[in-house]
């Protein structure tokens, strides 16, 4: 079976396949990720090596996920809702390997307070020196995320930007017109529970223009000290 090509049919049984197809598995991807590309008639699907033993008609909703967004659909498929499904029970059979001390402690803070410890410890790690994504949860690969601008920053910031994507891992994403959905009406509403939720907002802001002008100053400087050597 081409899986490319059964999962077109599948996805649109009114129009005819007219493609070529590539498909192949890696290790480059990282954990249950794929990415899909079309360059002319040729159809691409590269997967990461951990879904060759998965079974078929799920890795059939993961390509149907991807053709929606190539060929900007809205589609959706019991195949769709088995990868979903499969997707966001990942996280529990995910090996934990990345935990940093201080991360740690964050986790064990807030799993505390605002989630009755009911939330089992992800892997934890600083990420680079980001402005723009300061944290992130990956649920292929059960991780949180933290721009290590953060490092030094006041517990309570650190406490609510792990809060934000321990909710992200708590309540998932919902699946709805061929588009999943992070940040829902109750992802909101929840995230506003945070004590201090704006003043912090603020700091955060504060953080960032701080490391910013560090970095320019450094920029400035590495370039006065080039022209001058």
């Amino acid at each position: 079976m081409d899986l490319i090509e059964e999962s077109y049919s599948r996805l649109f049984p009114e129009k005819s396949f007219n493609y070529q197809t590539e498909l192949g598995y890696n290790l480059r991807l990282s954990d249950f990720n794929a990415n899909i590309r079309l360059r002319g008639q040729v159809l691409s699907v590269n997967l990461n090596l951990q879904w060759k033993d998965i079974d078929e008609e799920i890795k059939i909703g993961l390509v149907q996920s991807l053709l929606n967004k190539i060929f900007k659909a809205k589609k959706q498929t019991r195949n769709i809702e088995m990868y979903n499904h499969f997707i966001k029970n990942i996280p529990s059979f995910t090996p934990k390997v990345k935990n940093d001390p201080v991360l740690e402690e964050s986790f064990i803070r807030v799993n505390w307070r605002f989630f009755n410890n009911s939330l089992e410890q992800p892997n934890l790690q600083w990420g680079l020196a980001a402005f723009h994504k300061l944290a992130s949860y990956n649920f292929h690969e059960d991780a949180v995320t933290v721009s290590s601008i953060f490092k030094d920053c006041k517990e309570d910031i650190l406490d609510y930007l792990m809060y934000h994507e321990l909710l992200h891992k708590e309540l998932q994403f919902k699946h709805k017109n061929g588009r999943s959905a992070f940040h829902t009406r109750e992802f909101r509403e929840r995230e506003k529970q945070f004590p201090g939720f704006e003043s912090i907002d603020r700091e955060i802001k504060s953080v960032i223009m701080k490391h910013r002008s560090k970095n320019n100053k450094f920029f400035k400087l590495n370039l006065f000290s080039r022209f001058n050597s």
